[in-house]
Protein backbone atom coordinates (compact mmCIF):
# COMPACT_ATOMS: atom_id res chain seq x y z
CA UNK A 1 0.00 0.00 0.00
CA UNK A 2 1.38 3.39 -1.10
CA UNK A 3 1.72 5.99 1.60
CA UNK A 4 0.45 9.52 0.98
CA UNK A 5 3.43 11.87 0.99
CA UNK A 6 3.42 15.66 1.45
CA UNK A 7 4.26 15.97 -2.25
CA UNK A 8 1.19 13.91 -3.22
CA UNK A 9 -1.06 16.02 -0.97
CA UNK A 10 0.29 19.21 -2.56
CA UNK A 11 -0.46 17.92 -6.05
CA UNK A 12 -3.97 16.91 -4.97
CA UNK A 13 -4.63 20.36 -3.51
CA UNK A 14 -3.33 22.00 -6.70
CA UNK A 15 -5.67 19.89 -8.83
CA UNK A 16 -8.65 20.75 -6.61
CA UNK A 17 -7.85 24.49 -6.74
CA UNK A 18 -7.60 24.39 -10.55
CA UNK A 19 -10.90 22.50 -10.83
CA UNK A 20 -12.59 25.07 -8.59
CA UNK A 21 -11.09 27.96 -10.58
CA UNK A 22 -12.32 26.48 -13.86
CA UNK A 23 -15.78 26.00 -12.36
CA UNK A 24 -15.91 29.63 -11.21
CA UNK A 25 -14.58 30.83 -14.58
CA UNK A 26 -17.22 28.75 -16.39
CA UNK A 27 -19.98 30.22 -14.21
CA UNK A 28 -18.76 33.78 -14.90
CA UNK A 29 -18.63 33.15 -18.65
CA UNK A 30 -22.14 31.65 -18.63
CA UNK A 31 -23.51 34.59 -16.63
CA UNK A 32 -21.83 37.09 -18.94
CA UNK A 33 -23.26 35.31 -21.96
CA UNK A 34 -26.83 35.40 -20.69
CA UNK A 35 -26.68 38.98 -19.40
CA UNK A 36 -25.04 40.28 -22.58
CA UNK A 37 -26.85 38.35 -25.26
CA UNK A 38 -30.31 37.90 -23.79
CA UNK A 39 -31.01 41.41 -22.67
CA UNK A 40 -32.94 43.94 -24.78
CA UNK A 41 -30.62 45.95 -26.99
CA UNK A 42 -32.75 48.58 -28.74
CA UNK A 43 -36.27 49.84 -28.11
CA UNK A 44 -38.24 51.50 -30.90
CA UNK A 45 -41.53 53.33 -30.28
CA UNK A 46 -43.56 53.80 -33.45
CA UNK A 47 -46.74 55.75 -34.11
CA UNK A 48 -48.63 56.80 -37.18
CA UNK A 49 -48.70 60.58 -37.55
CA UNK A 50 -51.51 62.35 -35.70
CA UNK A 51 -54.70 63.62 -37.36
CA UNK A 52 -54.12 66.00 -40.28
CA UNK A 53 -56.16 68.70 -41.93
CA UNK A 54 -58.23 67.56 -44.89
CA UNK A 55 -57.05 69.73 -47.77
CA UNK A 56 -57.65 67.87 -51.06
CA UNK A 57 -55.43 70.23 -53.06
CA UNK A 58 -52.55 70.18 -50.56
CA UNK A 59 -50.32 67.05 -50.72
CA UNK A 60 -48.50 68.04 -47.52
CA UNK A 61 -51.06 69.35 -45.01
CA UNK A 62 -50.39 70.31 -41.40
CA UNK A 63 -51.88 68.59 -38.37
CA UNK A 64 -55.42 69.46 -37.42
CA UNK A 65 -56.34 70.75 -33.97
CA UNK A 66 -56.98 67.16 -32.84
CA UNK A 67 -53.63 66.14 -34.30
CA UNK A 68 -51.77 68.86 -32.45
CA UNK A 69 -53.41 67.75 -29.21
CA UNK A 70 -52.35 64.16 -29.91
CA UNK A 71 -48.77 65.26 -30.57
CA UNK A 72 -48.73 67.00 -27.20
CA UNK A 73 -50.04 63.79 -25.61
CA UNK A 74 -47.11 61.89 -27.14
CA UNK A 75 -44.70 64.36 -25.55
CA UNK A 76 -46.41 64.01 -22.18
CA UNK A 77 -46.51 60.21 -22.41
CA UNK A 78 -42.88 59.69 -23.49
CA UNK A 79 -41.02 62.53 -21.77
CA UNK A 80 -39.59 60.12 -19.18
CA UNK A 81 -39.27 57.06 -21.46
CA UNK A 82 -35.54 57.56 -22.06
CA UNK A 83 -35.91 58.45 -25.75
CA UNK A 84 -32.47 59.05 -27.27
CA UNK A 85 -33.34 59.68 -30.94
CA UNK A 86 -36.37 60.83 -32.94
CA UNK A 87 -37.25 60.14 -36.58
CA UNK A 88 -39.98 61.40 -38.87
CA UNK A 89 -40.59 61.26 -42.62
CA UNK A 90 -40.38 64.19 -45.02
CA UNK A 91 -44.02 65.16 -44.53
CA UNK A 92 -45.16 68.02 -42.30
CA UNK A 93 -47.64 65.82 -40.43
CA UNK A 94 -44.97 63.42 -39.16
CA UNK A 95 -42.59 66.24 -38.21
CA UNK A 96 -45.37 68.02 -36.35
CA UNK A 97 -46.29 64.77 -34.59
CA UNK A 98 -42.72 64.33 -33.35
CA UNK A 99 -41.85 67.97 -32.67
CA UNK A 100 -43.42 68.42 -29.20
CA UNK A 101 -41.47 65.41 -27.92
CA UNK A 102 -38.30 66.67 -29.60
CA UNK A 103 -38.77 70.10 -28.01
CA UNK A 104 -39.41 68.57 -24.59
CA UNK A 105 -36.26 66.44 -24.79
CA UNK A 106 -34.10 68.97 -26.69
CA UNK A 107 -33.49 66.42 -29.44
CA UNK A 108 -33.46 66.97 -33.23
CA UNK A 109 -36.04 65.34 -35.50
CA UNK A 110 -34.05 63.20 -37.94
CA UNK A 111 -35.70 63.07 -41.36
CA UNK A 112 -36.00 59.81 -43.25
CA UNK A 113 -37.76 59.33 -46.58
CA UNK A 114 -41.07 57.52 -46.21
CA UNK A 115 -40.11 55.08 -48.98
CA UNK A 116 -36.80 54.10 -47.35
CA UNK A 117 -37.85 51.77 -44.54
CA UNK A 118 -34.73 49.64 -44.98
CA UNK A 119 -32.48 52.70 -44.48
CA UNK A 120 -34.40 53.69 -41.35
CA UNK A 121 -34.07 50.22 -39.84
CA UNK A 122 -30.36 50.04 -40.70
CA UNK A 123 -29.72 53.40 -39.03
CA UNK A 124 -31.69 52.43 -35.93
CA UNK A 125 -29.94 49.09 -35.53
CA UNK A 126 -26.46 50.55 -36.08
CA UNK A 127 -26.23 54.23 -35.09
CA UNK A 128 -28.98 54.03 -32.46
CA UNK A 129 -28.25 50.54 -31.17
CA UNK A 130 -28.87 50.28 -27.45
CA UNK A 131 -31.04 53.40 -27.38
CA UNK A 132 -34.73 54.23 -27.22
CA UNK A 133 -35.91 55.53 -30.60
CA UNK A 134 -39.18 57.29 -31.43
CA UNK A 135 -40.51 57.08 -35.00
CA UNK A 136 -43.45 59.03 -36.45
CA UNK A 137 -44.52 57.34 -39.66
CA UNK A 138 -47.56 56.50 -41.73
CA UNK A 139 -50.28 53.87 -41.72
CA UNK A 140 -48.28 51.76 -44.18
CA UNK A 141 -44.70 52.55 -43.12
CA UNK A 142 -45.18 51.74 -39.43
CA UNK A 143 -46.17 48.08 -40.06
CA UNK A 144 -43.39 47.80 -42.67
CA UNK A 145 -40.78 49.06 -40.18
CA UNK A 146 -41.99 46.66 -37.47
CA UNK A 147 -41.64 43.71 -39.85
CA UNK A 148 -38.18 44.89 -41.00
CA UNK A 149 -37.08 45.12 -37.35
CA UNK A 150 -37.93 41.44 -36.89
CA UNK A 151 -41.46 41.78 -35.53
CA UNK A 152 -44.68 40.27 -36.84
CA UNK A 153 -46.43 41.35 -40.04
CA UNK A 154 -49.16 43.81 -39.08
CA UNK A 155 -51.74 44.95 -41.63
CA UNK A 156 -51.85 48.55 -42.82
CA UNK A 157 -53.35 50.70 -40.06
CA UNK A 158 -56.96 51.65 -40.88
CA UNK A 159 -57.43 55.18 -42.19
CA UNK A 160 -59.52 56.22 -39.18
CA UNK A 161 -57.05 55.00 -36.52
CA UNK A 162 -54.49 57.37 -35.02
CA UNK A 163 -54.20 55.96 -31.50
CA UNK A 164 -51.91 52.96 -32.06
CA UNK A 165 -48.52 52.92 -30.36
CA UNK A 166 -46.08 50.06 -30.97
CA UNK A 167 -43.08 49.32 -28.75
CA UNK A 168 -40.58 47.05 -30.49
CA UNK A 169 -37.77 45.51 -28.46
CA UNK A 170 -34.92 44.26 -30.65
CA UNK A 171 -32.68 41.59 -29.08
CA UNK A 172 -29.20 40.57 -30.19
CA UNK A 173 -30.57 37.19 -31.24
CA UNK A 174 -34.06 35.91 -31.98
CA UNK A 175 -37.24 37.66 -33.00
CA UNK A 176 -38.12 41.16 -31.88
CA UNK A 177 -40.90 41.51 -29.32
CA UNK A 178 -43.76 43.93 -29.96
CA UNK A 179 -46.15 45.54 -27.49
CA UNK A 180 -49.15 47.25 -29.11
CA UNK A 181 -50.89 49.93 -27.06
CA UNK A 182 -53.58 52.58 -27.48
CA UNK A 183 -53.03 56.18 -26.43
CA UNK A 184 -54.98 59.44 -26.51
CA UNK A 185 -58.47 59.69 -27.99
CA UNK A 186 -59.76 56.83 -30.14
CA UNK A 187 -62.70 58.86 -31.48
CA UNK A 188 -62.18 60.26 -34.99
CA UNK A 189 -62.90 63.97 -35.31
CA UNK A 190 -65.05 65.01 -38.27
CA UNK A 191 -62.83 66.31 -41.05
CA UNK A 192 -59.69 64.72 -39.60
CA UNK A 193 -59.73 61.36 -41.41
CA UNK A 194 -56.87 60.82 -43.80
CA UNK A 195 -57.61 60.45 -47.52
CA UNK A 196 -56.85 57.06 -49.07
CA UNK A 197 -54.40 58.53 -51.57
CA UNK A 198 -52.12 59.98 -48.88
CA UNK A 199 -49.56 57.72 -47.14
Amino acid sequence: MTEETPDTRTKLRTIIVFVMLFAVFGAVVALAYFTTFKRPVTTIILVRHAEKKIEPTNPNPDLSEAGRARAQEIARLLKDAGVTAIYATQYARTHQTAQPLATTLSLPVNQINSSETASLVEEITTKQRGGVVFVAGHNNTVPAAIAALGGPNYPIIPESEYDNLFIVTVYRFGSAKVLKLKYGSSEPVEGDQQMMVQP
